[in-house]
């Protein structure tokens, strides 16, 4: 079964997309640099600082030398990445031997960096002005709580508890590939949306973040802009108090938005509003592999199938729904079993079984997560037992034909059939004939040139 197709690209993937104009005009930020420095493979890093006080360009062979023999691959990577980033431009000379040299304004916002320090273009505000903010516990709760409620928007606007503040037409945006509608008929989930569900935070994260940039040019906004402030905003520190008057007209737009996901939280004070980002935001320009806002785990699975959610989310019992039997819920507690008719549910929905376990492993409770293994193993095994079960069987719309007038006719029909590849089973004695239902047109055809 093909994986989701949704693929969570973070921001350097976006930024390695820009135009050269574009991408030129990020490096003038040296915290942009920064970021893009610390998303680079390790050996990227590597080269990158060994190159950077160095003006002269380098030829790719001296560069080879750098890393033995069994380190070529990764070398390749790391090369591969810093030409798509612009990090890396490549120089041929007059005997056709390449080189690397470091783009100037990279190179140059780097050096001062590390010699100099950087500042924000804004700094924290007071604890005068701003008095009580929220602690770390509440400030996690509330991104969470955004996020979640997002989330329920975006997949049935009956199940969230308040609508986002997000404009019809941007929905719509976040839930291409997610939602499927037919003519007078309720949008329904489609199987990249069913495997999006089951997506950790930030992977989704980062797939809604870029549907945002993706069509920030329809909203007059250039993505440029935005990929700056998203990428600044990840330097900001978690908890502190920023004043929105230091925002430009579209960080001011963008930051409502980031509000409604959860990577701010928006307080007004008597004289003075400011924003405090959350988890979230500090974790933008990370990679997914190195993000460490894993959330705590909630999944108790037994040996005998059954599941104990221990959470009051809505979304929590909404996600469990698609791959077990939601027996009953208690305020702080969804009770459930996994099944075989559940787990046939979620395979048509093009949910696989492995990430059904990797999400019941992702997720389980302190209490089982330091166990080894997290999921029992009869469970686990099962799951992929039915998945290929499933799998042995594979349906063939097809058309079955018989009572032919004689058997010249049953014959050359089955020739026909053989030769244009839809031939599925033949009876010469009965005159039963089963094809493709794809060539069915082309049977037709040939039974009206027999007439």
């Amino acid at each position: 079964m093909p994986q989701v197709r949704i693929v969570a690209k973070n921001f350097m993937d976006m930024v390695a997309a820009l135009p050269a104009m574009k991408l030129d005009q990020l490096y003038d930020s040296s915290f942009i640099c920064e970021a893009v420095l610390r998303s680079l493979p390790p050996l990227a890093k590597k080269y990158v600082l060994q190159l950077l006080f160095i003006d002269a360009p380098v030829t790719a062979k001296s560069i080879e030398e750098w890393v033995l023999s069994d380190g070529i691959s990764k070398h390749k990577v790391a090369i591969d990445r810093l030409l798509q980033l612009r990090v890396f431009s490549e120089v041929i000379d007059r005997k056709k031997e390449a080189s690397y040299k470091l783009n100037p304004k990279f190179q140059s916002n780097m050096q001062r960096y590390l010699v100099h320090g950087g500042s924000l273009p804004r700094e924290p505000m007071p604890s005068s002005v701003t008095v009580r903010l929220p602690t770390a516990e509440d400030l996690e709760a509330y991104a969470l709580e955004q996020w979640e409620c997002f989330l329920l928007q975006l997949i049935s606007s009956a199940q969230a508890e308040r609508p986002t503040n997000f404009s019809p037409s941007m929905m719509r945006v976040f839930q291409r590939g997610l939602l499927s509608a037919r003519e007078n008929e309720a949008p329904r989930l489609t199987e990249n949306g069913f495997q999006f569900l089951l997506m950790e935070t930030n992977a989704q994260l980062w797939y809604i973040i870029r549907e945002y940039i993706s069509t920030a040019e329809d909203r007059g906004v250039d993505p440029t802009d935005l990929i700056s402030f998203l990428l600044e905003l990840s330097f900001h520190k978690m908890g502190e108090a920023y004043n929105l008057n230091t925002l430009t007209d579209v960080q001011r737009s963008a930051i409502k938005d980031l509000a409604d996901l959860g990577l701010v939280k928006l307080q007004q004070g008597r004289k003075e509003s400011w924003f405090i980002p959350t988890k979230l935001a500090t974790n933008l320009s990370v990679s997914l592999s190195d993000s460490s806002s894993r959330k705590q785990g909630f999944v108790v699975v037994e040996t005998n199938f059954r599941t104990y959610a221990y959470s009051t989310s809505k979304l929590h019992c909404e996600i469990l729904r698609l791959f077990a039997r939601v027996e009953y819920q208690l305020p702080n507690l969804i009770v459930g079993a996994i099944t075989k008719e559940s787990l046939y549910n979620a395979f048509e929905n093009g949910i696989t079984a492995e990430q059904i376990v990797s999400f019941l492993q992702q997720n389980a409770h302190p209490r089982v997560a330091e166990k080894t293994p997290t999921v029992p193993e009869n469970v686990t095994d099962q799951i992929r037992l039915w998945e290929t079960d499933r799998n042995r069987v594979e349906l063939i719309p097809s058309h079955l034909y018989e009572d032919f007038p004689s058997k010249e006719v049953f014959e050359a029909a089955c020739d026909f059939a053989r030769d244009v590849g839809g031939l599925l089973w033949e009876d010469s004695k009965k005159m039963q004939l089963i094809v493709r239902g794809d060539i069915h047109q082309h049977m037709r055809d040939f039974f009206r040139r027999q007439k």
